[in-house]
């Protein structure tokens, strides 16, 4: 029997898959694809709009007419607003920001793009994001990289790198708990 996660990562897919293709045949993929990203941005800030989408309390109609009103007002129109109202209209609002993942996915994909995700213990220069940029480019095979730069202190110095699926974890954090534990091993 499959697990709730494969059934939610299937039916993201087919989704994202059969959007990704009308954008296609509509010359939309980028515009769709801003969007959607832009109303992912919108459940990740507030608590109750991502209520709303993971909610089964809410009846269709009550998501529907909260979804009309407020993609209105932020001015997602079209093929991606109709596709936000069919998810929630077939009671499958839970699964959009999976949908959202796989359709940008399919969007990088046919540009032939991948993602990279760097987290540093302080912000890095322009200079060292593009020689990073330079460096992820010639390890991911060529590919156009494009980079999100995150920051966070508990790493202490170093780079943690994610490129796609592959991670490298240079922090600092890890190699002194790398040591810590070979510590406790000995002793």
């Amino acid at each position: 029997m499959a697990g709730q996660d494969e059934i939610g990562a299937g039916l993201a897919e087919r989704y994202a898959t059969a959007l990704f293709s009308l954008a296609r045949e509509a010359r939309q993929t980028e515009a769709i694809g801003a969007s959607l990203t832009q109303f992912d941005h919108m459940i990740e800030e507030s608590a109750d709009l991502k209520r709303l989408t993971r909610s089964p309390a809410f009846s269709v109609e009550d998501q529907l007419k909260a979804l009309g009103a407020l993609l209105d007002e932020v001015g997602i129109t079209g093929l991606a607003a109709n596709f936000i109202k069919l998810v929630a209209a077939k009671r499958r609002l839970f699964a959009i920001r999976d949908m959202i993942a796989a359709y940008g996915k399919l969007d990088d994909a046919a540009r032939g793009v991948t993602r990279a995700e760097v987290t540093s213990a302080t912000p890095l220069s322009e200079d060292n994001v593009a020689a990073l940029k330079q460096t992820l480019r010639a390890a991911s095979g060529g590919a156009e990289v494009e980079l999100t730069a995150k920051v966070d202190p508990a790493i202490i110095a170093g780079l943690v790198v994610k490129l796609g699926s592959r991670m490298v974890d240079g922090s600092l954090k890890t190699k002194l708990n790398a040591i810590r534990s070979r510590m406790k091993e000995v002793g």
